[in-house]
Order: structure tokens, then C-alpha cells, then sequence
């Protein structure tokens, strides 16, 4: 629902406002995890194009990773022990990123928020198996995924260079996990969406880890094969080492 209510506002509302356009792009497109990464920044930057007089409004900027199947489980005590009971299997993003020029409850209404899964608070998971009611769920997996740093949410961190230029520096930690991307930026104006564009991001690994990626998913027997071999023969060579010590 998020995605046809962007690509019918990008599609529908720009032209009509054509006199305010939104612009904007990315430092880089592609982040190449090696084995040395420890996480980086990316810079979101973009501008207004003849703004009224009153100023540009306001700046919301939001990074989605991948959808992903995330499990969530209770505990209950049950006979005076704490034992995994009640689960949830829930789709959400694996990468949440959100910045804006102010708190979003100043910005736009919850229905206009929750419209575009705007904030943590807003975001709408798919339940493939839920034992209950499923927003308690996704409550905790919202704060376990904030607690690794892949949900992150940063209200008043959007600078503005100029009065139409603007900057938002993305964290992207080192956990992140590979996939496509979606960068989005909205442009709000008495709680209102004036204008919106999104701009694709791609994670992904490089050199002999993306190698040794492709080898175990393209060919899981002969990795497996390969692994218990070369466990073999380095505890074969580790025993000969220490005999002739």
C-alpha cells in the first residue's frame, strides 16, 4: 500500500506542483562489504526547486532495507519454568532508517504517517503465522532490531545547507544485511506530501567473500563436502605438529 501511494503521488501530485520540485541523490549507490567493513556513512542530499515564500516545509527521509521473515517468540511460565510458548513469523524491513527536519507528529497526521510507514511506531508487518494478536509482536521485534542498530529513527537531523539545499547522513553499520535498497524523500507541507522520489541502494559483498557466498548457495553439497575436508586435514596437520613438538 506504501508503494503505490509513492508511485501515484511521484506519478499524479509532482506535476501538478511542478513550480516545487523535489530533487535529490546519494553520495554513493552501492556499498561493497569486504571483510575488513565496519560500517559507513552514506550522504542523502537534494534541494527544492522554487520554493514559496514561506520556505520549503518540511524534509523526511527514509531508508528500507530488504522485506525479510522475522521470528519473534514469547516467554511464558509454565510449571515455574520460563519456556518459548506464543510466536510470530512477521514480514518487516531488515534496514530501517528514518531522518526529518523535525518530530513527525509536527510534521503530518498518524493516518498521513501510517499511510507511508513513516517512524517506527508506523510500520506495518505482514503475520504469516501469528499467535494472537500480532502488534505486541511487532513491538518487540521494532525495539530488538533498534537494540542491534538496524532500526534507527532521528528526528531534527536533517541539515539544511541553504534555504533550499538540504543533508542527512545515513548510518550504515556494519550487520546490515546484503540486498536492494530504497531510499525515499518526501517533501511535506501542512501535513501534506507535496512532492516525493525514491532512488534504489544496493549492499552487497565483493572480492573472495562474495566468491565464497555464491560457492556455498550455488553449490551447497560441494561447500559442505569441502568444509568437513578441510576440518579433517587441519586437525590431521595440528596433531603432527604438536607429535613433533
Amino acid at each position: 500500500m506504501r508503494n503505490l501511494a509513492l508511485a501515484a503521488l511521484v506519478l499524479f501530485a509532482a506535476p501538478a506542483s511542478a513550480e516545487e520540485n523535489l530533487v535529490s541523490g546519494l553520495s554513493q549507490d552501492v556499498v561493497q562489504i569486504t571483510s575488513n567493513y565496519t560500517g559507513t556513512d552514506l550522504t542523502v542530499f537534494g534541494a527544492v526547486e522554487q520554493p514559496p515564500a514561506g520556505g520549503i516545509g518540511d524534509i523526511v527521509v527514509v531508508v528500507r532495507g530488504p522485506q525479510a521473515m522475522m521470528t519473534v517468540r514469547r516467554k511464558d511460565r509454565i510449571a515455574g519454568i520460563w519456556i518459548n510458548d506464543a510466536r510470530a513469523r512477521l514480514v518487516l524491513p531488515s534496514y530501517y532508517f528514518i531522518a526529518s527536519t523535525r518530530p513527525l507528529d509536527g510534521i503530518a497526521s498518524h493516518e498521513t504517517l501510517g499511510r507511508y510507514e513513516l517512524g517506527l511506531a508506523n510500520l506495518h508487518a505482514d503475520p504469516e503465522v501469528s499467535d494472537g494478536d500480532p502488534a505486541p509482536y511487532v513491538a518487540a521485534l521494532v525495539r530488538a532490531e533498534a537494540r542491534k542498530g538496524l532500526y534507527r529513527q532521528s528526528f531534527g537531523s536533517v541539515e539544511m545547507l541553504s534555504a533550499t539545499l538540504f543533508r542527512v547522513h545515513v548510518p550504515v553499520p556494519a550487520t546490515v544485511p546484503r540486498g536492494s535498497y530504497n531510499v525515499e524523500v518526501y517533501l511535506f507541507r501542512d501535513g501534506a506530501v507535496i512532492s516525493a522520489q525514491s532512488t534504489p541502494l544496493y549492499v552487497d559483498q565483493t572480492g573472495f567473500e562474495r566468491r565464497l557466498f555464491d560457492f556455498a548457495h550455488g553449490w551447497p553439497f560441494f561447500y559442505g563436502l569441502s568444509t568437513v575436508l578441510m576440518a579433517l586435514f587441519l586437525g590431521w596437520a595440528s596433531t603432527l605438529f604438536f607429535r613433533k613438538r
